[in-house]
């Protein structure tokens, strides 16, 4: 019994020192001018509150402030049908505030969670814009280039009843232009250094890969000059054939015919080159 006892005194006791010492650091706190107490606790504010502000920050142009927002409901209102809209929202203010790898985020999030929403389209759509602005100029790495052509195909093959796809299909274009356009740099840098071998696999790659882009007309130029330097003339004059066909009023051409003429040729199309089967496999200049 008078154990039982002293326990009951022993935890009464320890339970005293507890809330004292409590009080000793919340009072420690309220006398610390850096420490902010209210930012201890996370405030739960309303889900339509936090969505109706967010919408106003959007609206103002206050994008940072809207992200905000839209954070708040994800984190406090997970499950709600506010969230649902925020995070699409989300990933687009993300994506117009320049935070293009937060927005390619939230909209692959949306996507696996709500892969049949009317909406699915617009966040497909949305990676595929955060892609393709981060595409560099043609000196530096294009992988960006390949991810947008993947993101907006993704717009095209998934949804293609969508009011994106037009868009999606012109974005495409220039970024296939763009992945054509360091093909080109690279080859022109062989060029430069007389290793023709290496520069017409690169002019190569463009008449074959990406004959529907501008980037071909000066490629079929280039195949002539490199395959006129390395004496394999047949080559040469087959594609000046073809560039004539395809660009008769080019200068490219007119340049091309210029240099034949300096060995006493002329442009001539042999059926059997593989210039001659890729331009009749492609339309070429032809955008897709």
């Amino acid at each position: 019994m008078m154990l039982f006892s002293n326990l009951r005194v022993l935890t009464k006791n320890s339970l005293s020192v507890v809330f004292l010492l409590g009080l000793v650091v919340l009072a420690g706190c309220q006398s610390d001018p850096d420490i902010d107490i209210n930012s201890l606790v996370d405030s739960v504010e309303p889900a339509d509150v936090l969505y109706n502000q967010a919408l106003a920050n959007m609206n103002a142009g206050k994008l940072t402030e809207a992200t905000r927002k839209f954070d708040a409901i994800d984190r406090q209102h997970p499950f709600s049908e506010y969230a649902r809209k925020a995070l699409v929202l989300n990933a687009f203010a993300k994506y117009r505030s320049g935070r293009n790898q937060e927005a390619i985020t939230n909209a692959r999030r949306f996507l696996n969670l709500y892969p049949n929403d009317p909406d699915a389209a617009y966040a497909q759509y949305i990676i595929g814009l955060a892609y393709f602005r981060q595409i560099p100029d043609v000196t530096r790495d294009q992988r960006a280039s390949a991810r947008a052509i993947a993101a907006m195909q993704e717009v095209i093959d998934r949804y293609p009843e969508s009011e994106y796809v037009d868009d999606a299909k012109a974005k495409i274009r220039k970024s296939r232009d763009q992945l054509a356009g360091k093909e080109m740099q690279i080859g022109r840098y062989y060029q430069e250094r007389k290793e023709y071998l290496a520069s017409v696999n690169r002019y190569k790659v463009v008449v074959q890969q990406y004959g529907n882009t501008r980037q071909v007309e000066e490629a079929l130029a280039r195949l002539v000059e490199s395959y006129y330097a390395m004496g394999l003339t047949s080559e040469a004059q087959t594609a000046a054939a073809v560039l004539g066909h395809n660009y008769p009023d080019s200068q490219w051409y007119a340049d091309s015919y210029k240099l034949l003429q300096t060995g006493g040729l002329e442009p001539r199309e042999n059926k059997g080159s593989w210039i001659s089967r890729a331009a009749r496999r492609v339309a070429l200049g032809t955008p897709s």
